[in-house]
Parts: structure tokens; C-alpha cells; sequence
């Protein structure tokens, strides 16, 4: 996580220190856009059960999916200068992903996310009238729904850190590319005694690589 970090800031000085010598219109990419999202997720969950120590049973389990997300997004560039913009936004996304236990005495226990949320801040550089790159920076929530005989746990919260690029048409319609990284926090549950010994803890982490497409318009 901290390499991917270091790539995207040093990308972003590299071309700063460039920026002087770009010939471009921030006003081109200014105001507020809506925006619809088509995206490749690549999700992994790193599950595990703990027992009681008189047991001595830890069992991990690891999930990664695949699949197209689709979502939408809104937000506000505000131009600071005729080369830079400071874009601030959010957007929605109705993907999903599980992981499931199955144990001949603990039952069944899973978890399952959904409704992934993200807002963000992306300082933004323009290359050309139509052209722009930026870094993005986000706080990123999703919410967890846990079946089986254990407690609730929290939904999740994560930070978000990708790199994209944003080309402008005449007509005000945009596309957006961008790749990026997301860090949950970890999710744990206890087993409330009835048919998962109170003694038994499940635990989850999730992390999503992601590609993304959008098309949207600029208002």
C-alpha cells in the first residue's frame, strides 16, 4: 500500500514540475459534472475463525472475485490557476462481495458487502483544452451484513488512493479513466453461544484493486 503511494505522488510531482510548460485552459473542465460508472473489481477478503485455545482450531479462509460494477458519480472541479484544478466528489457503487464458513460444529457464518461508497479529492492537472490527469485521495465506506449465530459487526471504512485521467469534449460529455486502490479496515464478529460457541471469533479484511470507466457531462 505504501509503494502504491509513493508511485502515484511521484507521478504526480514529476508532471508538476512540467507544468509550466503545459498550454491549456483549466475552464475547460471547471464546475460541476455528473457522471456514470462502469467498472472492472477486483476484490480479496482474508477471512479467519478462532476458536477457544482448549479447542486449538484456527481456520483462515481467502476470496477474490472478479466482476463489473456499475455506479454513478457527482461532483465539483474548481479551477486554481489556467493549469490546475482541486476536483472534490463522490460516488456510489452497487457491488458485492461474500465470504462464507462452513464448520460441522461452529454452523455457518458469512459476510457479506455491499454499497460501496467513496468521497474523494483529486488534484488535477491540465495537459491540453481537452486533456487533464490527476491523484485522488478518498475516504471510502461500504456496508457489511453478517448472517449466523454471531454478533453485528460495524460497516466498513477505508481510504481510497487511485490515478486517472479525464478527457473533455465540446458538448460538455467527459470520459474518465482511472485505476486505483481501496484499504478497508478489518470486520470481526462473536459467536453469541446458541449454535456458535461464545468463544469463537470470525474476522474478515477486505481489499479491492479496481479499473474504472465513466462518462459523464459537465454542467
Amino acid at each position: 500500500m505504501n509503494k502504491l503511494k509513493t508511485t502515484i505522488f511521484a507521478i504526480c510531482s514529476l508532471v508538476l514540475v512540467n507544468v509550466g510548460t503545459a498550454i491549456a485552459d483549466s475552464g475547460n473542465f471547471a464546475g460541476p459534472y455528473v457522471g456514470i460508472t462502469i467498472s472492472g473489481y477486483g476484490m480479496t477478503l482474508d477471512g479467519s475463525e478462532t476458536q477457544a485455545a482448549d479447542v486449538v482450531e484456527n481456520r483462515e479462509a481467502n476470496v477474490g472475485a472478479t466482476t463489473p460494477v456499475q455506479g454513478f458519480e457527482a461532483g465539483y472541479a474548481l479551477p486554481l490557476g489556467s493549469a490546475f484544478l482541486i476536483d472534490v466528489g463522490a460516488a456510489y457503487y452497487n457491488g458485492e462481495a461474500k465470504i462464507d464458513h462452513y464448520g460441522n460444529t461452529s454452523g455457518e457464518v458469512t459476510f457479506k458487502i455491499d454499497d460501496l461508497r467513496s468521497f474523494y479529492i483529486a488534484p488535477t492537472l491540465v495537459l491540453s483544452d481537452t486533456s487533464s490527469l490527476y491523484v485522488k485521495a478518498g475516504l471510502s465506506e461500504a456496508d457489511v451484513t453478517v448472517t449466523g449465530d454471531v454478533t453485528s459487526p460495524g460497516n466498513l471504512s477505508g481510504e481510497t488512493w487511485a490515478l486517472g485521467t479525464r478527457t473533455v469534449l465540446d458538448n460538455g460529455i467527459f470520459i474518465r479513466t482511472e485505476a486505483g486502490y481501496t484499504e478497508y479496515n478489518g470486520i470481526s464478529a462473536q459467536g453469541k453461544g446458541t449454535s456458535i460457541a461464545a468463544t469463537t471469533s470470525y474476522a474478515a479484511k477486505p481489499e479491492i484493486a479496481y479499473g474504472l470507466v465513466s462518462l459523464g457531462f459537465r454542467f
